[in-house]
């Protein structure tokens, strides 16, 4: 309980516009580690919360008090509204992806604008995105996928069947348009890149389908205004720069 009156009012009073790096540093990286031995974290660094840092793992972001060696599990939220823990987690994706392995992608199009996009072949709101963008010469497309094995139980198979094509945009159109959704799948002999797609979506911290990055701005589910407005704005930067 205190632990949540502790975030909650850090999350009504914190201020965007002061950092305190010299208390989240390496002296907070060592008392975090001599505290919690155990706990696997990749950085420590500052939020605007004074003595309080961000501490990033594998799968979360929480929060730690180096004086009284709290750790706190929640989301800091700015008093303006804005989700300061939704923000960072955002930036630190985007600038992941110009590490991402593209040449393990399903290509689709030669557009001017780069979408990297994480599906799941069966997921409904996938395949809208998929069809909108299918519609576009735009475009080029960086595709992941992401089967959600619980709640799609054909997706993995599917994604494996895409991935093995040796025209994988084809075989990407067939499925995404519903084609096996009532046949069965023609005999392909799996590979091992649906594993290495998924290790890439579980680097991004990805759970759920679909998600964009359109010209590396991201777009959480299938929301085609947002995207149109993405595609003109920056579609208008590049040709400004022309």
């Amino acid at each position: 309980m205190k632990t949540t009156l502790l975030l909650s009012t850090a999350c009504l009073f914190c201020c965007a516009s002061v950092t305190w790096a010299d208390t989240c540093g390496e002296e907070a990286r060592s008392i975090l580690h001599s505290t919690y031995p155990s706990f696997s974290f990749e950085t420590v660094g500052p939020t605007p919360i004074d003595d309080l840092c961000e501490v990033v793992s594998e799968k979360n972001t929480i929060y730690f008090a180096p004086e009284t060696g709290h750790l706190i599990f929640g989301e800091i939220w700015s008093k303006d509204g804005r989700n300061i823990t939704g923000e960072e987690q955002g930036k630190r994706i985007t600038r992941s992806l110009d590490s991402l392995p593209l040449s393990k992608a399903v290509k689709i199009g030669n557009g001017s604008n780069t979408v990297i996009e994480i599906t799941d072949p069966d997921c409904p709101y996938c395949r809208q995105g998929s069809e909108f963008f299918a519609g576009r010469s735009d475009v080029t497309r960086y595709i992941f996928f992401l089967p959600l094995d619980q709640m799609h139980p054909d997706a993995a198979r599917k994604a494996e069947f895409i991935l093995a094509a040796k025209d994988q945009a084809k075989a990407y159109e067939q499925v995404m348009s519903g084609a096996y959704d009532h046949s069965p799948l023609p005999s392909f002999t799996p590979t091992s890149m649906l594993g290495e797609h998924r290790k890439i979506a579980a680097g991004l911290r990805i759970s759920s389908t679909p998600r964009y990055w359109i010209n590396g701005q991201p777009v959480s589910g299938f929301n085609p205004a947002q995207i149109e407005e993405i595609l003109s704005n920056t579609g208008q930067e590049k040709a400004g720069d022309h």
